[in-house]
């Protein structure tokens, strides 16, 4: 079993509803992806527009 850390965090959004569903997403990706994968999801999302816009459409968004 691994250890568990805790962090304060602070998520920009909109409404407390909407940070409150940020956090819940970004937990289940922490907890499904492994760190290299969550690392190269971050990397994409952040560095190149036309997979990420590829990701949302192939995901209905």
């Amino acid at each position: 079993m691994m250890a568990v850390y805790s962090y304060d965090m602070n998520i920009q959004a909109a409404s407390e509803t909407e940070a409150d569903n940020k956090m819940r997403s970004l937990t289940a990706l922490a907890k499904k992806l492994k760190a290299n994968e969550l690392a190269k999801l971050a990397d994409v999302v952040q560095n190149d527009p036309v997979k990420t816009a590829f990701a949302k459409k192939a995901l209905g968004l």
